[in-house]
């Protein structure tokens, strides 16, 4: 296939909410409580919530900047690009990336919408969760439905909460649900525990797929607290092989079997050793451990269940037809440090050329699944002709996508290690 000829769709890239997030969304009793953006001496940008400070970390929103000046350092509205929290401009970006369609997670209130979980009133946290949700579907998705999938945040600290907020956002037409991949760290029921069945049969009678994105149990994967930052960054990814084998063998999928769940940024490289393990640790052990998996291998199951993603993973491209092709999905990122943009086409074809896949696998992988894993059917409003790379890239012409430096915040001596990093999931 032709690089000019693709359709895509990313299951994986991120919004920096704007200042006016919570503007005319909440009764006048939750207004006060709603998290505000204050202008800082030292030129950042920072949220005020319930008596903490959120700054928006610089790797989440490094589009468009020189690698030289990534980091940790907060960041100011003025130093990100437009993109970033201007739905506008997020879609003149995709436009010039050849991206049709993007799911979108959260910032501010975390991956799992664990920031309002911090109030004692939870009420208020659970208006404050619908808030987010309805200005996600109506002001950003709704901006340009055929170009956006809604994603809702849960009410984390209540698995019924949850349920009902999942089949009230899916009347919305709201059908995906950020959830942690490990709900421990938060103080939460395991993924083992039937508290959550609440969850899942909400899930499976809606459709609704749920999405555990690498970090989003606020746990990064830290070997010491003096180790570099390069070595989380190394590991973050391939630290969802956890929450893969706890769905194997947690009561998931034994009780709601129509549901399914997107790991998240987890790359598929790592998925065939992985499955060749699930399979010889149940053959080896399932007669003295008590695992039941209903005469059936875990292997069969995973790939009946899970929707793998991938950004740049030029092994895994390889082996997609080996894995799964009806079972995979790409991501872009934006504009998150691992992000391709704006070259994803290019990235994309790049590695599919080492493959041998047909036309239909491509479009599988670069489109067809995530339309229909996520309810999300864009040529119901545009042709496919008017979806591919090369017909958005015309739309974007003179857009301007150059690398633009900002300036660094700080100048630093010596590696960054993981005790100056808060996690910001």
């Amino acid at each position: 296939m032709r690089t000019e000829d693709m359709v895509i769709v990313s299951v994986d890239d991120h919004v920096v909410e704007p200042p006016d997030l919570f503007e005319g969304k909440l009764e006048a009793k939750y207004r006060d409580l709603a998290p505000r953006l204050e202008h800082q001496p030292d030129g950042t940008d920072v949220w005020h919530f319930a008596n903490v400070e959120i700054a928006n970390v610089g790797l989440n929103a490094v589009a468009g900047r020189p690698k030289e000046e990534y980091g940790i350092d907060p960041t100011s509205f003025d130093e990100l690009r437009p993109g970033t929290y201007d739905v506008r401009e997020r879609i003149k970006d995709m436009n010039a990336n050849g991206v049709l369609g993007s799911l979108n997670f959260p910032s501010l209130p975390g991956f799992a919408g664990r920031l309002f979980a911090a109030l004692e009133d939870k009420d208020a946290a659970y208006a404050l969760t619908r808030a987010y949700n309805d200005w996600h579907i109506h002001d950003w998705c709704g901006a340009a439905p055929e170009r956006f999938i809604p994603l809702a945040i849960p009410p984390i600290w209540s698995p019924e909460q949850t349920a009902k907020e999942v089949r009230r956002v899916a009347e919305l037409g709201c059908h995906a649900l950020t959830f942690p991949e490990n709900p421990v760290p938060l103080g939460l029921p395991s993924l083992h525990s039937e508290d959550w069945f609440p969850v899942w049969e909400a899930c499976s009678d809606t459709g609704t797929v749920v999405c555990m994105h690498i970090g989003s149990s606020s746990k990064l994967a830290m070997t010491a607290m003096d180790a570099p930052i390069d070595v989380m960054i190394t590991l973050q990814p391939m630290n969802i092989v956890q929450c893969a084998a706890d769905l194997i063998f947690s009561p998931l999928w034994k009780q709601f079997p129509s549901v399914n769940v997107a790991l998240s940024e987890g790359g598929i490289g790592w998925i065939p050793y992985f499955l060749e393990r699930l399979d010889h640790t149940y053959e080896t052990h399932h007669a003295w451990t008590g695992a039941d998996l209903g005469g059936r291998l875990p292997s069969e199951i995973f790939m009946e269940h899970v929707i793998l993603c991938f950004i740049e993973d030029r092994f895994g491209a390889r082996h997609i037809r080996e894995i799964g092709a009806d079972r995979i999905c790409v991501e872009i990122d934006y504009p998150h440090s691992d992000a391709i943009w704006p070259n994803a086409p290019e990235v994309l074809a790049d590695h599919f050329s080492a493959t041998n896949l047909t036309d239909n696998e491509v479009d599988a992988v670069t489109h067809l699944n995530a339309m229909r894993f996520f309810n999300y059917d864009p040529f119901a409003q545009l042709s496919r002709d008017e979806c591919t790379v090369s017909a958005l890239r015309a739309q974007a012409v003179g857009h301007d996508v150059s690398i633009v430096s900002k300036g660094r915040r700080s100048e630093r001596h010596g590696p960054v290690s993981l005790a100056e990093l808060t996690p910001t999931a």
